[in-house]
Parts: C-alpha cells; structure tokens; sequence
C-alpha cells in the first residue's frame, strides 16, 4: 500500500536561521514603510502588525527587490553617480532587501513577541518646530472633467522680515490636491495680490496653465507632489519673507468627476527673525519648447525641434539645454535636486557641464512615479555641495512612454473617458507632459 506524505511536509518549513516578523521584519517596516503604512495616513493599506504584514510577505519581497518600495526616485544608475549622498535616503541595503526575500521564502514566519526587537521610529514628516499655519478661511471644491489651478493668498502676519528655513504642506483633501507651489509676494505686491482673491468673490483667483503666478514680485519657496517630505534650506541659510508680504498658495486641483469634499489645505511655517548669512531659494527650470534650449529629438515635425510625445511612443526622449548659464557673475551651491514630469514619464536625469567640458550627474530618477515625487536634499556641508558658475551648461533629458504598456498612462486615460494613448505635448493639464527641473540653490560667499 502506498504510503500518504503527511500534509505538513509539503508546507514551507521555517529553520532556526529564517528571518521573522518580530526579530527582523518588523523593525524595517517600522522604519521604512510605517510613515504611510499606518491608519489614517495616505497607504491604502496597514503594515503595523503581524496580521497585516503576513498576507502581503511575497508581494513586499518583490517590491524591495524592484526597489519600488520604500519609494525613493533618485537612484544610481550606470549612467548617474550623484556628487554626494541623499539626506534621508529611505533605499534598504542589499542585506535587508535579502532579509525580506527569505522571509517571504520561508513562509512568513511570525517569531516570538516575547523577544521582539524593538521597533526605530518612522519616518518624521514633521518640522522640528511649527512657528505659524495658515490655513485659507475659503475653500475649494474640485468638481468637473478639468483640472482647476486656485491661488490663495494668505498673511503670515509679520510686521518685519522672517527668514523661512522650513515648510511642510498639509493637504486638506489628498483624493484631488495634484500639487502645489508657493511663492513669497513683497509687501508692494500685498495688495495687488489681495485683490486678485477679492475680486474673485471665492477668496481665491484663478491662476493656471501658462501664468501660474500673475503677479510681479513672487519667488518660488515650496514646491509639494505626493511623497514630498517638508522643505528644509540647510544650515545657515533662509528664504526671506518680507515684512507685510503675503504667501500665495497656488493648488492644481484634479477633480474625479463627483464633487469632492471641500478642500482646506494649509501651511505650516518655520522660521527665523535674525538673517541666517545666506539666502537660499528655489527654482524650476525646463518646460522649453523651442530652439535654442529643446534639442532635436525623436518624432520632431519637420519644421524644427518640438515637444511632441506621439500616441504610442516607447522610450521617446526630449532634451533640454541651457548653455552657457548667465547667474549675474554670483557663482552658486547646489542643495538640492529634484525631477518632475507626469504620467507619461518614466526617466529623467539632469546633468551639470562645467566650462571645461565635465560632467557631473546631479541626480536620475530611472523609475519616475508620478504618485511619489520629491525633490532630494544633498548630505553635506555647504563647502561640499556642488558648485554652479557662471559659463556652465545645465542638461535635463525627460524618457516618455506613451503606450498602454504604460500603467500610469491607462490610468490618466481612464479618468478622462479613453481608451487609447493621445499626442502629448508640453502643458500643465494633467494628460499634458513637463520636463522641469527643481533645484535648491544658495550664493557662495
């Protein structure tokens, strides 16, 4: 008679060596995935417990393995070698990412709770400190087809001037807050601004595609997009706010059809009343679409270079140069950098020519997610951070997939009613594309 194997060996066996959930999981998930994987925060799903964790053990193992998650964009490639380490910097190393494979292997072992290691804290999302919010009285309610771009302007209350040295977003309805940016307006332009709200009559003006700012005297101090962390200028540096100035909060709303609860986004400031030494700022460069900046590429028309990503198009490029960099004679230090385009994107590398014809990547984003963009901090003393001259060369190549094979772009169409790719071309609508750079800069001095 034929002997029957016992059920219990055909099951994954868990060895002493195997990795567990309480000893060796847990801890990485809490330091890398608890800062969204927890309740109420913006992951669709928990990984705070044992229960939550197991059923998923493949499906973590593959992703660290992809490094898709934790999300991080920058990463080296064979092409990009960035000039200094990323501050924050959420990758596992190879050993952790071997940590989650052999656990998921072995069947997910839970371990023993009475031995648990203990748990490092999340990711902060937080400031250090929170000197003021503001939060606009109005609100906004996104409805509709089309994507709507509101400005609000709100008063920091600040009778002399502040030097901003951090800034953190807080999105009052994440289902359709697309992204936002927000400018410093002078004391001068306070009223001009205030009126632009007023004569609205919804405590907001509109202020979209091509004028994002109509007002003279802004500077850009905070860009935010889904997985951005707050804005910090490093040490000894500050963006300054001018006494009796005003913030405008410029919102990209991407309604979803049905009207969406009301939305009450706000701000939460840090800052400094003594000058810090050196001003720090922002600035978003690209979204050329025209010679001499746009370089010829694949799929011009035959007039000349344009930015034209046809239906259908795998692996289309388009390139951006600014020569020889006119900065006033002010040589500059580089703090940060960081890519954006939209859904058809799925690469972008920026590059710094120097005079003498070097070339240093400053950072790629080979794995280009619309859902978890942000800019990426240098880890290093300001001595240390990449020089910008006068005289230099900055290269921004954007990698688009046009085609179905694209997830993100079946899920752009989807939300507009369609079923097959459209051209794209330059623009700031959400089935549009953009090839922009964000760079964090400071004078040398």
């Amino acid at each position: 008679m034929r002997r029957l194997i016992p059920l219990l060996f055909l099951l994954p066996a868990c060895g002493s060596d195997d990795p567990t959930w309480h000893q060796d999981i847990a801890p990485l998930v809490s330091e890398h995935c608890a800062s969204c994987h927890a309740p109420g925060l913006i992951a669709p799903f928990d990984l705070v417990t044992y229960a939550d964790a197991a059923p998923v053990a493949d499906w973590m193992a593959q992703e660290v393995a992809d490094q898709t998650m934790p999300p991080w964009g920058a990463l080296d490639t064979d092409e990009c070698t960035p000039p200094l380490p990323w501050k924050d910097d959420a990758r596992l190393t190879a050993d952790e990412i071997a940590l989650f494979q052999a656990w998921a292997a072995a069947g997910a072992p839970e371990g023993d709770a009475a031995t648990a290691a203990p748990l490092p804290e999340p990711v902060n999302t937080d400031l250090p400190r929170v000197d003021k919010t503001l939060t606009p009285v109005d609100g906004w309610v996104a409805e509709g087809e089309s994507d709507v771009f509101r400005c609000y302007v709100l008063d920091p209350e600040i009778a002399g001037n502040q030097w901003l040295t951090g800034l953190q977003v807080r999105p009052g309805n994440d289902a359709v807050v697309h992204h936002v940016l927000v400018f410093s307006v002078p004391s001068d332009d306070a009223e001009a601004a205030e009126n632009l709200a007023r004569e609205d009559g919804t405590g907001t003006f509109s202020c979209g595609a091509g004028d994002p700012l109509p007002i003279s005297g802004g500077e850009l101090v905070a860009a935010w997009a889904p997985g951005a962390l707050p804005m910090r200028t490093p040490e000894n540096t500050g963006m300054l706010l001018e006494g009796g100035g005003r913030l405008v909060m410029q919102i990209h709303y991407h309604p979803e059809g049905e009207p969406a609860d009301v939305d009450h986004t706000s701000l939460e400031l840090m800052w400094t009343d003594s000058n810090p030494g050196r001003p720090a700022q922002l600035a978003l460069v690209g979204n050329e679409d025209g010679t001499p900046e746009l370089q010829p590429g694949p799929n011009d028309p035959a007039e000349g270079p344009a930015f034209i990503i046809p239906a259908g198009a795998k692996g289309h490029t388009e390139t951006i140069i600014f020569d020889e960099l006119d900065l006033g004679g002010q040589d500059l230090l580089l703090w940060a950098a960081g890519t954006h385009m939209h859904w058809a994107g799925t690469d972008m590398k920026i590059v710094l020519r120097t005079q003498d014809g070097r070339e240093q990547c400053l950072v790629q984003t080979p794995k280009w997610d619309f859902n978890w963009q942000r800019w990426y901090d240098y880890d290093g003393e300001l001595g240390d951070l990449p020089l910008v001259k006068d005289g230099d060369t900055l290269i921004l190549r954007c990698t688009y997939d046009n085609s179905l094979a694209n997830p993100h772009v079946r899920e752009a169409l989807a939300e507009q009613g369609l079923t097959e790719p459209v051209d794209v071309v330059l623009g700031d609508e959400t089935l549009d594309e953009m090839c922009l750079a964000v760079l964090g800069l400071t004078y040398v001095q």
